[in-house]
């Protein structure tokens, strides 16, 4: 109640509004202030804590000294200037020393912080008091005074407590509210424990009324400005650091230009030109930007443009766009830089790998095609021919199979280099599949040119992939194509130049063949009879024919070899020369040889039991894992005896894949069919093929047999065969024999079985049923 006294009775109640109105200006500026400090580095935050203490400090003196002057007690009082000014110094040190205080938001530092103010302000309040100078003895109660000092450190510890933990704006608020009641309690419960008692002996002070009235004012818009502008200058800095960070923050460069002048800059801007911000205010943008279209850099434009440093043009590609705003009250450009460079690489590296062949690095398909279509353009407006060079690998799969795919790699890039050293500057490699590559030559004389670097290639090739001494090394084959004759368009050319490929690899690889309109008629026909033989089963024009094989001394039929023939509608009778190889070629084998063994089988199971019947085997077929499971389905659903059935194989078979085949053939073996080499003589490793697996038969190719009446080796060497089988245990058959000179020749060399047209040519089911009956009666 002495408290509510002092301020109600002994006090002006308007100035003492006044006061606590400057005092809550004050608190919430000062911890405004502490707010943004926290948001800044260590160097601004305490320069930010300097202002808060003395903005603080000051508002909290202000408020001091105008409940001082609103002091309606009987004695007439002044102020000494000296002591006045010492108290404000003293609360705004006080203030500074805990605010600078290290180590988090815990109570420890709290409350340390909370003493040092309050002892700052409790100093400012009394020497403040001794700063009175008044007729008037002054005594303290003590009880009140330390009461409020206590009271008003409890309240500040929570202060800076509640402002370290609290988030948003609660956390100035609710601090400024304690701070505000501390200084009031420890301000009234001062100056409720304080006595002027009249003392006559000391000098009377006379201030008039007018002066007082003006110091109060005068004191109350010092403080009020102080404190606004803090707060102002609160919300000025976070503004400008905020917007200049924000600028900072973007990745662009970002400029204002006015007047053809650069007026403000982000420190991204400066990066990407190579200098400083402070070399570029005032600069003129076009000293250190060279744009795409030629106009001035700060020209609007409706689109961004493409732009380089002007001090070096390919170390960076920019974007660069430009807009008019107003700035500072006046229209401007802002030039928003971007940086290009990586992009543009990225895309660069993304285009090539589309255009060009990861491995190699060469022109891919769609690059040469490209290429291609220009070569031709160029072609017809000059009248220069072009060539097209179409290559393939020889043996690059078998040293794929064998060595790796690694390996096969290593090969596909050698060869890449060598093609690109035999060809001159304005010609192009490229690689459009697998081992398939292709060069397209411009202009000099044709074909001349094209053949002189056919042989440079096949010369390199022979020099630095000798096949004789490398196991991986590969050779190739070439198709050549000329513009002023093979074609006037780009795909006819290159249908040419893989139609004249083909021809050379058919002529046994390792050749250049040039295209001719014949060999386009071949290929059409043969892609048509691809067409028609894919259809030939279903449309029934398939059937077997069936050649006698007999006992070459009495000549009585042990069996028959299904040969396998095709009824063409237009074409007539097709020679199985001409299809079987398009069939291995294909794929389609595997299907006709099924239907072939199947059909055999179904006529052979209507013989007598004693007739036997062979079925030649493609090497396509031993490609298939389940090809033994194939033939013991087979013979399960025709009802045919294993020992009946004769599989015929030639040594190619044995060739790829050797090992895979054996196991096959043993497989076959242990069904009880019998395996039969045919064409024995014309492989290449006869002796060891019999000697990795135990054949049942062995046929000499007809070949020796329709040579043997000239003399010569041919009878020798069939009589070291027949010597052969003998001595392996081996029936030996005599195929090919036509006239009665051969038969007697092989009779005499020794062969037990024979075949040829001699003892009949190969038939239909229906003529083997009646030559059946007929030996059976």
């Amino acid at each position: 109640m002495t408290v509510f006294e002092c301020i109600w009775v002994q006090h002006d109640r308007l100035k003492v509004i006044l006061a606590a109105f400057i005092l809550l200006l004050t608190v919430l500026a000062m911890f405004t202030l502490l707010a943004r400090s926290a948001e800044c580095d260590a160097r601004r935050r305490n320069s930010w804590k300097a202002v808060a203490a003395f903005a603080g400090g000051l508002g909290i003196w202000a408020t001091h000294f105008v409940a001082m002057l609103a002091y309606r007690g009987a004695v007439v009082m002044a102020f000494d200037p000296l002591l006045t000014a010492l108290s404000s110094v003293i609360v705004v040190l006080g203030l500074w020393g805990a605010l600078r205080l290290p180590g988090g938001g815990g109570i420890v530092r709290s409350q340390t912080a909370a003493l040092i103010s309050t002892a700052a302000i409790a100093a400012m309040h009394y020497i403040g008091m001794q700063a009175t100078r008044a007729a008037a003895q002054i005594h303290y109660n003590a009880e009140p005074v330390i009461l409020g000092i206590i009271t008003t450190d409890l309240l500040l510890g929570a202060a800076f407590l509640f402002f370290e933990r609290l988030t948003g704006w609660g956390r100035v608020w609710l601090p400024a509210m304690l701070t505000f009641l501390g200084v009031c309690v420890l301000h009234f419960s001062g100056m409720s424990a304080t006595s002027f008692i009249p003392d006559p002996s000391l000098p009377k002070v006379i201030v008039g009324g007018l002066g007082r009235i003006w110091l109060i004012d005068a004191v109350s818009i010092v403080a009020g400005a102080v404190t606004i502008m803090t707060m102002v200058a609160v919300v000025i800095d976070r503004y400008l650091t905020d917007l200049k960070g924000f600028a900072e923050a973007t990745l662009e460069g970002v400029a204002i230009v006015r007047e053809g002048r650069i007026v403000e800059v982000n420190s991204a801007f400066a990066q990407l030109v190579g200098t400083t911000e402070k070399a570029l205010i005032g600069a003129n943008p076009d000293n250190y930007l060279l744009l795409a279209d030629g106009l001035p850099t700060d020209m609007t434009r409706n689109m961004p443009v493409e732009a380089a440093s002007r001090d070096n043009p390919n170390l960076h590609i920019f974007e660069l766009a430009v807009r008019t705003i107003e700035y500072r009250g006046r229209p401007c450009q802002v030039l928003a830089l971007r940086d290009l460079t990586a992009q543009k690489e990225a895309q660069r590296q993304v285009s090539h790998l589309a255009l060009h062949d990861a491995l190699t690095d060469l022109p891919n398909r769609t690059l040469f095609k490209e290429q291609l279509d220009h070569a031709m353009a160029w072609a017809a407006r000059t009248r220069n021919p072009v060539a097209i060079l179409a290559l393939d690998l020889d043996r690059f799969k078998a040293v794929n199979d064998l060595f790796g795919h690694a390996e096969g790699d290593r090969v596909l890039k050698a060869v890449a280099d060598i093609l690109q050293r035999c060809v001159r500057g304005v010609d192009t490699v490229a690689r459009i599949g697998g081992d398939e590559f292709v060069i397209l030559q411009l202009g000099g004389m044709q074909p001349d040119g094209a053949r002189l670097l056919s042989e440079r290639i096949f010369k390199t090739f022979k020099e630095e992939m000798n096949v004789a001494v490398d196991p991986v090394a590969v050779g190739t084959s070439i198709g050549v194509a000329i513009s002023s004759q093979d074609g006037h368009d780009g795909e006819t050319l290159r249908h040419a130049a893989d139609i004249a490929l083909y021809r050379a690899k058919s002529a046994g690889r390792g050749v250049a063949a040039f295209y001719d309109p014949e060999m386009d008629r071949e290929a059409r026909e043969r892609r048509q009879l691809e067409t028609d033989l894919r259809h030939a089963i279903s449309r029934n024009q398939l059937h077997l024919a069936y050649q006698p094989l007999v006992n070459a001394v009495n000549g009585v039929c042990s069996g028959y070899e299904a040969l396998l023939r095709w009824s063409h509608p237009d074409r007539g009778e097709v020679l199985p020369d001409s299809f079987i190889p398009i069939a291995e070629e294909t794929g389609s084998i595997i299907a006709l040889g099924e239907w072939v063994l199947r059909e055999a089988c179904l006529t052979a199971a209507q013989w007598e039991p004693h007739l036997s019947i062979a079925v030649n085997v493609s090497p396509v077929q031993f490609r298939l894992a389940n090809l033994a499971e194939m033939v013991a389905k087979v013979l399960a659903e025709t009802n045919l005896a294993p020992i009946r059935l004769q599989l015929e194989i030639t040594e190619t078979a044995l060739m790829k894949d050797r090992m895979i085949t054996l196991g096959t053939l043993y497989k076959l073996k242990r069904l009880g069919v019998s395996i039969v080499m045919d064409d024995f003589g014309t492989g290449y490793s006869s002796l060891s093929n019999l000697q990795s697996f135990p054949f049942d038969k062995i046929k000499i190719d007809r070949s020796f047999i329709s040579t043997m009446e000239g003399g010569g080796s041919a009878r020798a060497i069939v009589r070291a065969i027949v010597g052969l089988g003998r001595g392996l245990n081996l029936p030996v058959v005599a195929e090919g024999v036509e006239t009665e000179a051969q038969h007697k020749m092989v009779i005499e060399e020794g062969c037990t079985e024979a075949q040829g047209y001699l003892f009949g040519r190969p038939g239909s089911m229906m003529v083997i049923a009646s030559k059946t009956f007929a030996e059976a009666g």
